[in-house]
């Protein structure tokens, strides 16, 4: 269980929420755990099967106070609501933004400069600790491109502008991406991204990973009583989930990324995990999915310090934290969106 933002987390799959006068109690067997003042919450959003109490449904929708429930993987499932559905003010807001140019960019350009900020990171960590396995010329020359590019991002005002220097960021990154590798470079050889379908291993592991790392963007909106389909970046376009495609950009590098290279690096899978279609599209099988997703959720269990709070969080937290973040911005109580940068 974790407090943040006025919000309370649980992250135990076999916790039970209920009500005692004013309070919000959790317990598991029937034991209690913790008591939290309801006036002092904002939302509740829990990852847990064991549920809540009809009585503590009741009235978190009385006081306005959110209460969500997602599966343990991060899979948003419900939102009790009362008389009214969802935060009509908040999304109008939203909605007003994402059609004002300047001020999507404004909050485009922040969540673009983390991304650059942490795919330079990724970069220069694997300078520090292989340097003697790289070529570091040709690290280091990305990462004083991707540096070079930071003020223009910030300096942008309009999303047309964005797209084109994340675009070439990217780019830029992927350059270097390949020589992440460190074992068995010729299975998971890397020359550039391609998807739909993926043609190599190491495409095959990025695409899965950025949909896990999608739909938990997409839940996190949803708890913070955002409409994950409208964006500031991302276009609107019918069936997409656009926002959450803008929250994850600055979590590609140091969630999706650094996570596939670890499997490769530390061998958790290899040649034989993958196999080839008739169509040419490589896939993982279904063993290697599942230790996939293992070391996804144990990987959402380490834990940081956010550098915006200054407290520690799990990982799996880290786009609920930022949804919250940006939810805040959009109602006026924060300047600016802060972006995660990865330290």
């Amino acid at each position: 269980m974790r407090r943040l933002l006025n919000t309370l987390f649980i992250t135990s799959e076999d916790v039970y929420l209920s009500l005692d006068g004013e309070n919000v109690v959790a317990s598991r067997d029937g034991a209690q755990l913790a008591r939290y003042p309801l006036h002092t919450l904002q939302s509740i959003v829990s990852f847990s099967y064991a549920g809540a109490f009809p009585a503590l449904m009741g009235a978190c929708a009385e006081r306005d106070v959110a209460l969500l429930f997602c599966t343990p993987q991060g899979r948003f499932l419900a939102r009790v609501t009362g008389k009214t559905r969802g935060n009509v003010l908040l999304r109008r807001t939203q909605y007003r933004v994402a059609d004002d140019d300047r001020r999507s960019a404004a909050i485009a350009a922040c969540m673009t400069s983390g991304k650059v900020y942490n795919a330079r990171r990724s970069i220069e960590r694997t300078r520090r600790d292989h340097a003697m396995r790289i070529d570091d010329a040709l690290f280091g020359d990305v990462s004083a491109r991707l540096k070079a590019l930071l003020p223009n991002i910030m300096a942008a005002t309009d999303r047309e502008t964005l797209r084109g220097l994340e675009g070439m960021a990217a780019v830029n990154y992927f350059r270097a991406f390949g020589e992440q590798v460190l074992v068995d470079r010729q299975t998971f050889r890397f020359n550039g991204r391609n998807r739909r379908p993926p043609l190599d291993p190491m495409n095959a592991m990025l695409s899965f990973a950025y949909t896990l790392l999608g739909h938990d963007c997409a839940a996190a909106l949803e708890c913070a009583g955002l409409d994950p389909a409208v964006g500031f970046l991302h276009c609107d376009r019918s069936g997409r989930d656009s926002l959450a495609l803008d929250l994850m950009e600055e979590l590609r590098p140091c969630m999706a990324d650094r996570f596939v290279l670890s499997l490769v690096n530390t061998r958790v899978l290899q040649k034989d995990d993958f196999e080839t279609t008739e169509s040419g599209a490589v896939l993982m099988t279904d063993a290697a999915r599942k230790r996939f997703l293992a070391q996804w959720q144990e990987k959402k269990r380490d834990t940081l310090t956010h550098p915006f709070l200054e407290e520690k969080i799990p990982w799996g937290l880290l786009p609920y934290v930022q949804a919250l973040l940006l939810a805040r911005h959009l109602r006026g109580d924060l300047d600016a969106y802060p972006p995660f940068l990865w330290r």
